[in-house]
């Protein structure tokens, strides 16, 4: 089953970036873009902010119920593979 998560934020200059999150077959695969950029960036290894973002909202929607555990715990195997490799 396909899971997706979009959120929106704002970086130091004030553009905004929107980011999207999607879990299919068991792999996530994250994408953002800037509002002034026509492209997606597609990122093979995801950004650590990122990953900590797209922890606290599927958190917040697993609490209300909206997300499953499954995807709660995927999400921190990402993060503890993220810390192995640096």
């Amino acid at each position: 089953m396909r899971s997706q998560h979009i959120w929106k934020e704002k970086d130091a200059e004030g553009r905004k970036r929107e980011v999207r999150a999607t879990k299919f077959g068991g792999v996530w695969r994250l994408q953002a873009k800037h509002t002034d950029e026509e492209d997606w960036t597609y990122y093979d290894r995801p950004l650590l902010e990122d990953l900590l973002a797209l922890k606290d909202v599927v958190f917040r929607k697993y609490q209300r119920r909206r997300a499953s555990s499954e995807d709660v715990q995927s999400i921190d195997k990402l993060l503890q593979e993220y810390a192995g490799h640096e």
